[in-house]
Formats: C-alpha cells, structure tokens, sequence
C-alpha cells in the first residue's frame, strides 16, 4: 500500500515537514509508503472536458497537510481517500464555519461576531460599535483563516479596532470576547475517531496566546474529564477523524476556543509522552482494512 501526504504549495513549514516525517516512520513499520509532494507539483485541475486530472496516481490515501480547499475537494473527488475529508478539513479551516456548526450542540464558546462581507473601501462605524458593545475591550480579533497563532489580535481600544478593521476589510475575519482569566494558557486535547488520545496544557508567559508556534510551552498534566468530553463532542460533530482541539479554561469551566484538523505532532508527544502518530497510522489502516 501507498500513500500520499500534501504540504502547501508555497512554503515548506518545519512543523508540517516534522509530521510527515513521524508518519512515515510509523506507516514503514507496516510496510507503508508514505511519499511527499506539495500542491505546486501535483497540478490537479479540471480539463476541457469538464474532468479532473492529477498526476497523483497509484495512491490509496491522502494526508492532506494543507488547507487549500480546491485541490482537497479534487483529490477527494479522484476517489483517494483523504485524512481527513475534505468537508471536515474545511469546516475546521474557517474558523468562523468552524463555531457555526458547533453552535446549538451545548458547547460553551467565547461570543463572537463575524466581520460582515465588505466590497467597498469604507468599514461601518456602527457595525464596529455594535461589536464593542457586545464584547468590550480588550477583544480578540481573528482572521478566519490561520494556524500556530497568527491572525490572532488583542484589541485593546477603538482605534486599534478601526485601524486592524481597515487593514483587514476585504478578509474573512471575526470578533471575540476575551477570556481574561484564560489569558496565555489552555488545554491542546488530541481527539483520534472521537475519542481522547492525548493532552497537555500550553502556557505562554508573555503572550495572551498559548500556542507553541507563537512562544508558548507545552505542560504535561491530568485533563480534566470535562475538558475532554467538549474535545470529543467538537470532533464528532465536525466529523473528523484526528484532530487538536483547543479549550480555554474559565476559572474551571471548559470554553472551546478553536479546532485544528492538522494538528502537528512535536509539541504533544513530546510533552504527553503518547506515540500519536503510530495511533494515527492505526487508525488509518484500520479505515483501509488493512489492519
């Protein structure tokens, strides 16, 4: 068997390169190639006959370590089978999607506001005081698409929000309350087929975020029962087969903050101590009836 990971066309991230490597070395423990291309060499488009051609060829699955939602939703529709689907990659790259399809489930989020579609050069002032009104400052704001903590903004007074508003007009973008007493700590939950695998709190001293790619330090400690059962109940609903879920802890009680579908692999194993890419291959064989 033969299998296929994807990296973004543009740039090769370490920690994106780090979980194909740990993949490969687990699949090749069952006799599984696990190969790399990035989107720039695949060339997956549709032809002039209206179907989709690739040079992907002879692969039984994808690892599909990337967020671009065209190619994903092609190579999916080629018949390869993709971890995870395209439809619950996408769902968690939007994080505006993302908080949409959990609402109503009994998850408890921090409130949010998504910035409405702009074609023009101005920003509605009422709309920005609408939003202050609703959350206060300071507020978080995000860009809908990002990982390792970018896109992410405290907003401290109405000029910065005007001004990160302007800048960030014709992007896909949101508004959140900030959780103070959350402040540079949460709990990273690593979900596999619905169920809890590992975990571990992030801190970050000098930043109001916790995640490792923006400084913070990943702490092996016991996560409480109902931290795990919201990361378990966000993964089954958007329908993924592996994932990292993020959880803010207020004063005790568990609020969602985000839900990675390519969650990386350094920072939990080695603070867990858990093997989570040989879990994953497992899991994976498993769907293929491999195993």
């Amino acid at each position: 068997m033969k299998g296929i990971a994807i990296l973004n066309a543009h740039t090769l991230y370490p920690s994106s390169l780090h979980f194909y490597e740990r993949m490969k070395e687990e699949f090749a423990k069952f006799d599984v190639e696990l190969e790399l291309a990035r989107n720039s060499e695949l060339l997956t488009y549709i032809n002039s006959e209206g179907e989709i051609e690739s040079k992907l060829n002879g692969y039984s699955f994808c690892l599909y370590v990337d967020k671009d939602p065209y190619v994903m939703a092609m190579v999916e529709k080629l018949g390869i089978k993709m971890f995870d689907s395209e439809e619950a990659i996408r769902l968690c790259d939007d994080k505006m999607l993302t908080y949409i399809t959990l609402a109503g489930h009994g998850i408890r989020m921090p409130k949010t506001i998504g910035y409405p579609l702009n074609y023009c050069n101005d920003v509605s002032e009422e709309y920005l005081k609408n939003v202050v009104d609703q959350l206060g400052f300071p507020l978080v704001a995000k860009t809908n698409f990002g990982s390792l903590g970018s896109g992410v903004f405290l907003i401290k007074n109405m000029d910065e929000l005007r001004d990160f508003s302007f800048k960030k007009r014709f992007d896909p973008h949101l508004y959140q309350k900030f959780i103070a007493s959350s402040a540079g700590k949460d709990y990273r939950i690593i979900v596999l087929n619905g169920k809890f695998l590992a975990g571990m709190m992030r801190k970050n001293e000098n930043d109001f975020r916790s995640n490792i790619g923006a400084g913070g330090s990943g702490i092996k400690v016991a996560i409480p029962q109902k931290f795990i059962d919201v990361a378990e109940k966000a993964a089954q609903i958007l329908g993924l087969d592996y994932c990292g879920v993020d959880i803010l802890d207020d004063n005790g009680e568990p609020i969602l903050c985000e839900v990675n579908s390519n969650a990386f692999l350094k920072g939990i194993e080695k603070t867990s101590g858990v093997n989570v890419a040989e879990a994953y291959v497992k899991h994976i064989l498993k769907k293929l009836s491999y195993l």
